[in-house]
């Protein structure tokens, strides 16, 4: 794995290690899992704002909610 230096303030790598010791992993694997964490919260943050911007076009939303029951005839398909 290639290791990249970041900088970081004395205050944010307290909380990184106290994290780090608290969990008994590795100060790499919670600053790992905390950018996935903030990268998947804008994820689903940005979606359920996209999805209000198109309920807000009526004729959108009917146009994706009439999508929607089309693949949802697909769901029953006898497969687990």
């Amino acid at each position: 794995m290639q290791a990249h230096t970041v900088r970081i303030t004395a205050g944010d790598h307290a909380v990184l290690t106290e994290l780090a010791k608290s969990s008994g992993r590795s100060m790499s694997a919670v600053l790992s899992e905390a950018i996935k964490e903030l990268h998947r919260t804008r994820l689903l943050r940005q979606t359920n704002e996209a999805y209000e911007r198109l309920k807000q076009n009526r004729s959108a939303w009917g146009e994706e909610a009439q999508e929607r029951r089309l693949w949802e005839i697909t769901i029953p398909d006898g497969r687990e």
